[in-house]
């Protein structure tokens, strides 16, 4: 399971990069263009860049060429694998693994079938709202498209957080703006592209809102890949799915990241430097950090303000006393509610080994980090002895 998360989280980094990279690469080409004499005014336009030693002469047609080129380069099974790649990685990961990453039971008891369920058809609906969304009389006003997304998509990671794990709400959250980035490509700007060819292969003049269809599409997913990126890496930090206020969080960053992707878009536009956007975007990410104090006992207490009554599940027998004690005494001051490890905030990555309910709940993640290998505690900072990683090994095989 551990090499197969690697593995899958290995690709779909790798065909992330791919795909961000071009992305980038192309509003950047959009923003440069300047008019010439071979290209009909408000038709196109072209840029020189230098790179590696060369020189290159980049030219674009809004609608299309007069004459289809022999050979052309399509740009989509960059986004095409960073989402099967990120789809397999969530089965692997959060639904194959439900018990442990996707289902708090303090959140709401599920089983895992039901919460792959619940995750797969939230996917395929929301990218449904906003593709009906983008064909409403509303995306002829921009901004209130805009509006009326970001709200979307903050509603509906209110909505994964009353159903799933901190961690589960965050990773779907980030997974559905990344079905509507592919969608995008899938169900409209490569469709439309295709139209173009097939309209100049039968002589015909390509009608040019397909263009204009797509580049809207196209931008949406340019101001959405920052914010994506945070979901993404957001399960490697309690300091985030952690907080009862973690839908908040993707209000902020949603605007913090969409500021960014702004500053750069005017800059290659040839627009002005609009510096006021990464103060903005400074002010959301304090925000973000303030939000995660607050959530927090140690950061409330420093603030001077109430402690927040946080959930906990009963404790039972279902652990022997021996394995309860060795958690107790290794573990449990960095993985607590409250950790009294300096430097540690919240329990890393939001593992709790402080009741006998969720020790039995982390079963396989002992197993893993203090049986199979020595990760935890890191460095043998609390000295566990060979012995002791026995009886968790015993207690383990007897489960």
């Amino acid at each position: 399971m551990e090499w197969g998360g690697l593995l899958l989280r290995w690709v779909h980094i790798i065909t992330g990069i791919a795909w961000i990279g071009s992305s980038f690469y192309f509003m950047h080409l959009d923003a440069t263009l300047k008019a010439i004499s071979d290209i009909p005014a408000g038709k196109g336009g072209e840029t020189w860049e230098v790179h590696g030693g060369g020189f290159y002469q980049v030219r674009k047609y809004l609608v299309a060429p007069a004459r289809l080129p022999d050979e052309l380069i399509w740009h989509k099974w960059e986004s095409y694998s960073t989402w099967i790649s990120g789809f397999f990685l969530l089965v692997w990961v959060y639904y194959l693994g439900a018990d442990l990453y996707l289902i708090d039971p303090a959140v709401r008891a599920l089983s895992p079938a039901a919460a792959a369920a619940i995750g797969i058809g939230s996917l395929i609906v929301g990218w449904l709202a906003y593709d009906a969304l983008v064909k409403s009389p509303l995306a002829k006003n921009q901004i209130a498209l805009a509006a009326v997304g970001f709200a979307f998509v903050v509603a509906m990671a209110y909505i994964y957080q009353q159903i799933f794990s901190g961690r589960g709400a965050l990773i779907h959250t980030g997974a559905l703006m990344g079905t509507i980035m592919t969608g995008n490509v899938f169900m409209n700007i490569i469709p439309n592209q295709k139209k173009v060819i097939a309209d100049l292969i039968a002589g015909r003049a390509p009608n040019p809102d397909f263009g204009k269809q797509a580049k809207t599409r196209s931008t949406h997913n340019n101001y959405l890949t920052l914010p994506v990126l945070f979901m993404m890496i957001s399960g490697h930090y309690p300091l985030t799915f952690t907080s009862p206020y973690a839908w908040v969080m993707v209000g902020f960053v949603l605007v913090a990241g969409a500021l960014v992707r702004h500053f750069y878009n005017e800059r290659h536009a040839g627009r002005g430097n609009h510096w006021w956007t990464w103060g903005v975007a400074a002010l959301a990410m304090l925000a973000v950090v303030a939000i995660s104090m607050i959530s927090n006992p140690q950061g409330r207490e420093r603030l001077g303000l109430k402690a927040v009554r946080q959930p906990r599940l009963a404790a039972t027998t279902q652990v022997p006393k021996a394995v309860d004690d060795i958690i107790t005494s290794r573990c449990s001051m960095c993985h607590a509610a409250e950790p009294v490890q300096l430097g540690i905030a919240t329990p890393p990555k939001g593992v709790r080994l402080d009741t006998p309910t969720h020790i039995a709940r982390q079963a396989q993640a002992i197993r893993l980090q203090s049986v199979l290998t020595n990760a935890m505690p890191p460095n043998n900072i609390t000295q566990m002895t060979r012995d002791e990683r026995r009886v968790l090994a015993q207690w383990i095989a007897q489960k």
